[in-house]
């Protein structure tokens, strides 16, 4: 009689005799299953049941398979210890780590990498944050990947507009992604991690204007002073953002000695912290409304003039909807400004304004992508060609640009978060 050891059911991985997938009835169980009839030795099936820690009672189950497994699943010893990182209410954490009307569920303000990963698959009031980006940024990746297969982005010129926007589209949200995961490593962390968030959102702002001074501009404006200058003015405007948000967003610097606790008010974002919105505000809208102007125009020549709307303008004004609806929900703060305390976790404006702006940019990649195959031939004939100079080439100008000024504003937090820096600053004011 064959001998088999059954412990629980698990995924049968790679490994074993039979192809890989679930096993079929009882026998979905981690077992050693016996090797060649000439070797007459056992080899054992790696099948990983990583999903029992998910079960009830699954860390006790998982504890028993280890030990009936006799190292045949080769799991980390500490993952049966593993602890997820401690969470705190507001009055338990330094002043630059407190948002608007969220009472509970902060990480600790000084976590480690490793908290910080950990943090984003446990519930609180970042996990949605970081996941309403980065699980979207697989999906324009995605989809950057079927245009790659559908068009020559290294010979056709054309397309080079395209290739930048659809590059910064897939940046930005997973930049906003990691800012959120790792912004609770220290103070200084949470404002750098946040500067590098404004410079991809920014950068986002020139892919836009690129591809819209491209594509989307009126037929009356090809050829003007303004389509001209258009990625020109918008490269100025991407700096604008960045500078005045980062310089709006530097605010409590701490100092952490023994169990006290230090700070430096002389910053913005504490000294006036309803200007400091407005200037962050600002910064992205005046971006925005430089980019949209085009599309405003054909928007209204439409809608005015007894147009019939084409399937790329429809696009664009649900992208318009939703971009209203996200500058709407980071300046309203609803609705957890109506409740303090019950959007903690789930549904409070941050999470809502990444929902927001996700799917405003999905509205406005099928628009770009519609107005740029159905006016190709037009474009080509009556504008002027797209120049690596005028795409790439002014992509990689900013981004130099954006990090210089990212690097200014980082380089006084990261002195102050020197050792020595904040003894050398308490020996000053003595």
């Amino acid at each position: 009689m064959e001998e088999k050891r059954r412990v629980f059911p698990v995924w049968r991985g790679i490994g074993a005799s039979s192809a890989v997938g679930w096993s079929q009835g009882w026998g979905r169980c981690l077992r050693w299953e016996p090797g060649s009839q000439e070797r007459g030795s056992r080899i054992p099936v790696f099948d990983y049941p990583v999903w029992l820690l998910f079960c009830r009672r699954g860390r006790a189950r998982l504890r028993e398979v280890c030990q009936r497994g006799r190292g045949a699943i080769r799991l980390p010893t500490d993952l049966l210890n593993l602890k997820l990182p401690q969470l705190f209410d507001i009055h338990q954490v330094p002043m630059v780590f407190r948002e608007d009307s969220i009472i509970s569920g902060y990480r600790h303000p000084q976590s480690s990498a490793m908290d910080c990963v950990l943090s984003s698959f446990q519930m609180n009031n970042e996990t949605i944050n970081i996941w309403t980006h980065f699980l979207p940024t697989w999906y324009f990746m995605w989809r950057f990947l079927a245009l790659c297969s559908t068009m020559n982005f290294l010979n056709d010129s054309y397309t080079w507009p395209l290739l930048v926007y659809m590059l910064l589209i897939c940046i930005y949200p997973f930049t906003s992604s990691c800012a959120h995961t790792f912004s609770s490593m220290s103070a200084e962390s949470r404002h750098i991690c946040y500067f590098f968030d404004y410079g991809a959102l920014s950068l986002y702002s020139l892919g836009c204007a690129i591809s819209y001074g491209y594509y989307v501009m009126p037929d009356c404006w090809v050829n003007s002073w303004l389509h001209q200058h258009f990625v020109l003015i918008a490269i100025g405007n991407s700096l604008f953002c960045t500078s005045m948000s980062c310089y709006s967003s530097v605010s409590l610097l701490l100092s952490f000695q023994t169990n006290s606790l230090k700070t430096d008010k002389r910053f913005v974002e504490l000294q006036f912290p309803k200007r400091s919105k407005a200037l962050r505000t600002g910064a992205f809208v005046v971006p925005f409304i430089f980019d949209t102007v085009p599309l405003f125009y054909r928007a209204l020549i439409c809608f005015w003039g007894g147009g019939t709307p084409s399937d790329a303008l429809s696009s664009h004004c649900y992208h318009l909807l939703f971009a209203f609806l996200t500058c709407f929900l980071f300046t309203a703060h609803l609705p957890e400004r109506l409740a303090p305390g019950r959007f903690d976790y789930i549904g409070h404006s941050h999470q809502l304004f990444h929902i927001s702006a996700v799917v405003g940019t999905h509205f406005q990649m099928e628009g770009v992508v519609a107005d740029m195959m159905s006016r190709r031939a037009w474009l080509q004939l009556h504008g002027a060609t797209p120049s690596f100079l005028g795409t790439i080439g002014a992509l990689a100008v900013s981004v130099a640009l954006n990090l210089a000024v990212i690097g200014i504003f980082s380089a006084p937090l990261l002195w102050k978060s020197r050792p020595g820096s904040a003894q050398q600053h308490a020996h000053r004011e003595q």
